[in-house]
């Protein structure tokens, strides 16, 4: 397992499926985790020294609300944590703000308001700097994307 994945409640599972759906692409092992910072902050860090010992590389931490859930992680670990706020109120703007606003000293990268795919990209970019696999299955998805690009908007489009 490469990557884990963390949110703070079963129903932000749809909003995480994408981080999944990312390194699945990828052929990355991963495991996904339903664990509270506030709820059970014991087993959540329980679970980070768990995950650590096995071998785990990135943290993927999805958080709606108060989206203390990445920070947490951040504070008990030094791998990188990346942030997927969730939204829940304000359109998403307070879990957005929440994660990218961490003290100096523990960062924690975030992407768009409920975004998951972007973290699991993040998370093989991430990757790719050690598994020269992973590099080039990112480039040659990038070519790819780049070619049904064009393809797709070759004729231009009727207004």
């Amino acid at each position: 397992m490469k990557v884990a994945i963390f949110f703070g409640s079963k129903s932000d599972t749809d909003v995480m499926k994408g981080a999944a759906s990312a390194l699945k692409e990828f052929g990355v092992d991963y495991k996904a985790f339903v664990l509270s910072a506030h709820r059970v902050p014991e087993k959540l860090e329980e679970t980070i020294k768990e995950i650590e010992k096995e071998g785990c590389e990135v943290i993927i931490a999805g958080a709606g609300l108060a989206a203390h859930l990445p920070g947490v992680i951040a504070s008990h670990t030094v791998l990188p944590v990346i942030g997927v706020p969730v939204k829940a109120a304000v359109g998403g703007i307070d879990s957005l703000l929440s994660i990218v606003q961490m003290p100096k000293s523990i960062p924690v990268a975030t992407v768009g308001i409920n975004n998951s795919y972007n973290a699991g990209m993040l998370a093989l970019q991430m990757l790719s700097l050690k598994y020269p696999d992973i590099k080039n299955r990112l480039l040659d998805f990038r070519k790819d994307m780049k070619r049904k690009f064009i393809e797709e908007n070759a004729e231009g489009v009727e207004l």
